[in-house]
C-alpha cells in the first residue's frame, strides 16, 4: 500500500472584507494556507510572500528531511517578508499566519509547520482533533486558565495574533507523524474557525466525502454565520494509491 494526499481548496473574501488576504496552495505533497495582516495591500504581499517561497518543497522529499525542508523556507519567507517591509517603510508590521502540511516521497510521515491563528485539524477512525495550536493573546489566556475556549470565540481581544511570519525572530511549530489511510485533514483560515463551532466543522468532514463539495460546504457554513472576514479551506485526504487510481 502507498499513501498519498490528495486535496482541494476553497477561498472567499467574506461578506465584510473588500479584498481577499488569503493565500493557499494545494499540490502533491504539500497543502499550506497563509492569512495577511497588516492593511490590505501588505496582507495581501505578505501571504502571497509565504506561499510562493514555500510552494517549491511541493516534492517528492525523504521522512527525514520533511522539517528542516519545512524549517528551510518558513525561514525565507520570513527573510523575504522583512526586505519588503525594508522595501517599502508603508509596510511595517505586515505578516502572515502560515499552516503547511508536507507529506514524504514515501508516504509513510508528515510534517506540520505552524505559525498564528490559522488551524490544522485532523479526523481519524471518526475522531476530530484541533492539531495546532493558536499563536494569539486568548490562548495564551485559555492556556492560564483565566478563561475557558468558550469565553475564547467572543473575547474581544481574540483577533490578536501573538506570533507570525513578519521578518523578526519567531518560533513556529513544526511536528512529524505517520498518515494512516482514511485520514482528512482540514487547513482553514481563522474566517472559518472563529465563526463555525467544531462540531459543525466534523460533521462536514463527515457528511461530505467529495473533497471539493465539503470545502464549499464549509465556506458556505462562514458565510451564513456572518462571514466577516476572509475564509480559506483545504480538505486533504490520505489515500492509497490503489485506490485512487481511478480519480
Amino acid at each position: 500500500m502507498t499513501l498519498k494526499l490528495r486535496a482541494a481548496a476553497v477561498t472567499d473574501r467574506g461578506l465584510i472584507r473588500s479584498g481577499n488576504q488569503d493565500s493557499v496552495h494545494t499540490g502533491d505533497w504539500l497543502i499550506a494556507v497563509a492569512d495577511g495582516m497588516g492593511g490590505m495591500a501588505a496582507g495581501d504581499l505578505a501571504s502571497r510572500i509565504a506561499i510562493e517561497t514555500i510552494a517549491p518543497v511541493d516534492r517528492p522529499t525523504p521522512d527525514e528531511e520533511l522539517v528542516p525542508a519545512l524549517q528551510g523556507v518558513l525561514g525565507e519567507a520570513s527573510g523575504r517578508i522583512r526586505a519588503a517591509v525594508e522595501e517599502e517603510p508603508t509596510r511595517h508590521g505586515m505578516g502572515t499566519t502560515l499552516t503547511a502540511l508536507l507529506f514524504s516521497a514515501t508516504g509513510t510521515s508528515l510534517a506540520l509547520a505552524h505559525i498564528g491563528d490559522s488551524r490544522a485539524y485532523l479526523l481519524r477512525d471518526d475522531v476530530f482533533t484541533q492539531v495546532t495550536r493558536d499563536d494569539t493573546f486568548v490562548q495564551l489566556l485559555v492556556d492560564e486558565g483565566v478563561i475557558d475556549a468558550e469565553q475564547a470565540r467572543s473575547h474581544p481581544r481574540r483577533a490578536v495574533v501573538t506570533q507570525a511570519l513578519q521578518g523578526e525572530p519567531a518560533s513556529p511549530a513544526y511536528s512529524t507523524q505517520p498518515p494512516r489511510e482514511g485520514d482528512r485533514w482540514l487547513l482553514c483560515s481563522d474566517g472559518l474557525s472563529n465563526v463555525v463551532r467544531s462540531d459543525s466543522l466534523a460533521e462536514a468532514l463527515r457528511s461530505y466525502p467529495d473533497r471539493d463539495a465539503c470545502a464549499r460546504r464549509l465556506v458556505d457554513l462562514a458565510l451564513r454565520a456572518g462571514g466577516p472576514d476572509n475564509i480559506t479551506v483545504v480538505i486533504a485526504d490520505v489515500a492509497d494509491v490503489a485506490d485512487d487510481a481511478g480519480e
